[in-house]
């Protein structure tokens, strides 16, 4: 939603995203850039006074030029980090090309990046290349435009990590946080693979982090989460979702994973060693959302 003033000589606009509980989500727009409904959302794209660009789909926001750098580290290189020997990487959704550029940092053979909505990695590309950064140019990414709860259902191919970008619980990001959906994503991951998925802001969203572990538990050794700021998600920590039949991989020590960190000669803004043992040490309330789902 867009509300719209002037006083005087100086008009403004914002952006405003109600997030629920009473809060909600306000950035100064400066022009919109872009707008098109698409096949199967309302998408714009915002230029902004502090953040850089935005794109919204649905009026929900999706990504920010300004902070885009943290989710798409989190939740990109504690799974291949913690793996360790990741060659196969699925990205399901992911439109924007923010977790294909961070994906596309590690020694991978291919990523597989499934968006359901075509115009949204072109619009992204053309109007935010910043977040992609030429990663859908890359011999190694596989750019697959499907239904990703249908792809996953369908291929007989093998990943050893699994990224769940999806938008939230509703329209067609709502299959992506089904049982049916992990179930079939067990059966794609090689022996130690793990999965993970966005799990909303828990102050604001905290039964979708229950809902998602619980259903992760139902076909995981080892189901939780971990949690990274994200200012543009407002309302407190992003929680993500974790699966695995190899409860090891989340419990490495930080010498470890800064060994694996050096040896891929990565460069992050947000994500380090210390960050990634931190990011499961959870605050009370959080916890308390991860014992619900047990």
């Amino acid at each position: 939603m867009i509300k719209q003033g002037d006083h005087g000589r100086h008009k403004w606009a914002w952006f405003d995203e109600p997030l629920g509980f009473g809060f909600q989500l306000g950035l100064e727009i400066e022009s919109v850039v872009f707008r098109e409904t698409t096949e199967y959302q309302d998408l714009v794209v915002y230029e902004t006074a502090q953040w850089g660009r935005v794109m919204a789909l649905d009026g929900i926001m999706q990504v920010c030029e300004r902070d885009e750098f943290i989710y798409h580290e989190m939740l990109t290189h504690v799974p291949t980090l913690a793996h360790g020997h990741a060659r196969e990487i699925c990205v399901i959704g992911g439109g924007d090309g923010g977790i294909l550029r961070e994906a596309l940092k590690h020694p991978i053979d291919r990523v597989t990046m499934v968006e359901i909505d075509a115009a949204v990695m072109a619009i992204c590309a053309k109007y935010l290349p910043s977040i992609s950064s030429g990663a859908f140019d890359d011999p190694r990414a596989d750019i697959v435009i499907s239904d990703g709860a249908k792809f996953i259902a369908d291929t007989n191919r093998l990943f050893d990590v699994i990224i769940v970008d999806s938008t939230d619980p509703r329209g067609p990001g709502e299959i992506l946080f089904t049982s049916e959906f992990y179930a079939d994503c067990k059966t794609c991951l090689t022996d130690g693979g793990v999965i993970v998925t966005q799990s909303g802001v828990t102050m604001i969203q905290g039964d979708e982090l229950t809902r998602t572990v619980r259903r992760l538990d139902e076909h995981f050794v080892d189901a939780s989460t971990y949690i990274a700021p994200v200012p543009t998600y407002a309302g407190g920590f992003m929680a993500f979702g974790w699966g695995s039949d190899n409860p090891t991989v989340r419990e490495l020590h930080v010498e470890r994973l800064t060994d694996r960190y050096n040896k891929t000669n990565i460069s992050t803004r947000y994500y380090n060693p210390q960050i990634h043992v931190g990011a499961f040490a959870l605050p009370t309330y959080i916890a308390n959302h991860l014992e619900a789902a047990r």
